[in-house]
């Protein structure tokens, strides 16, 4: 009987080695934070109450990624619907006057009044503005 209760330190001191080869995670408190756990409050372990928070604050979709803004999309889906009268001018120089009907991720369509409509390739776009406003670069 008394070989195993000596056996019982040995396991302890295993347990004591994997934890203190553990990495903690202490949150830095403010003194006001400090002296409110000081005051005998029963809360989760520090670690706990870092992850929930966490897991809390961070919001449920997935974020796009930095280099995609949608400011595009959201200016041909205005442009679209108000049926703008545009003037794309293309990388030769040419301008073409029309209202964009459609886009996706490489070329728009342009109606024309009194001309075939054009599908223009976003490449070959040096820039574009609304007729009427002085688009001269």
């Amino acid at each position: 009987m008394k070989d195993a209760l000596d056996s019982i330190p040995a396991e302890q001191s295993a347990d004591q080695e994997s934890f203190a080869n553990r990495k903690l995670i202490r949150p830095t408190l403010t003194r006001a934070e400090q002296a409110h756990n000081d005051h005998g409050h029963n809360h989760a372990p520090a670690e706990r109450r870092d992850r929930d928070r966490d897991r809390s604050a961070a919001p449920a979709r997935k974020t796009a990624p930095s280099e995609q803004t949608n400011a595009e999309n959201f200016y041909y889906l205005k442009q679209m619907q108000s049926k703008t009268p545009m003037v794309v001018v293309l990388r030769d120089g040419e301008e073409v006057h029309g209202y964009i009907e459609w886009y996706d991720k490489n070329c728009i369509k342009l109606n024309r009044a009194g001309s075939a409509n054009l599908m223009i390739y976003k490449p070959a776009i040096k820039y574009m503005f609304k007729e009427g406003e002085n688009g001269k670069k």
